[in-house]
This record gives structure tokens, sequence and C-alpha cells, in this order.
């Protein structure tokens, strides 16, 4: 998770992510920020984000993108 979180940090340093649970729904990523983070995603994990994974569960906070990318490396 900490990779995770210094990719966050590179998008936007001034969010508490290892604490902040509601990333999407309180609006603090914005559209550019999610597609920043996507990007970083696929290329530092090796792998591909499709369009039904990009739902707000899935980027709500640091532990529900972990869970996500453990779950796509495993498939």
């Amino acid at each position: 998770m900490e990779k995770i979180i210094e990719i966050l940090q590179d998008i936007d340093d001034s969010v508490d992510y290892a604490n902040e649970k509601a990333l999407i729904d309180d609006h603090i990523l914005d559209s550019f920020g999610i597609i920043s983070l996507i990007g970083e995603l696929e290329e530092e994990y090796d792998i591909s984000i499709d369009a039904s994974e990009m739902v707000p569960a899935n980027f709500n906070s640091v532990e529900a993108i972990s869970a996500m990318v453990k779950r796509l490396q495993e498939s």
C-alpha cells in the first residue's frame, strides 16, 4: 500500500490518504486525478483496469485500491 500512497501523493500531496475513506464520494480525487491514478497503477503493477472496474467502491480508499490491484494481478 505504500507505493499506492506514493502514487496518490504525486497526484495531490495535500490529502491524508492513509486515513481517507471517501476519495471519490467526497470529490477529493477529480476525473483528471482518477485517470492519472489508473495510468500509474497500470504501469506500476502491470495490470489493465477495465471500465467495469472504474466504480467508486474500488477507488474510495487506499485499501480499496490495493484490493482491486491484488485482484487484478491474480487474474
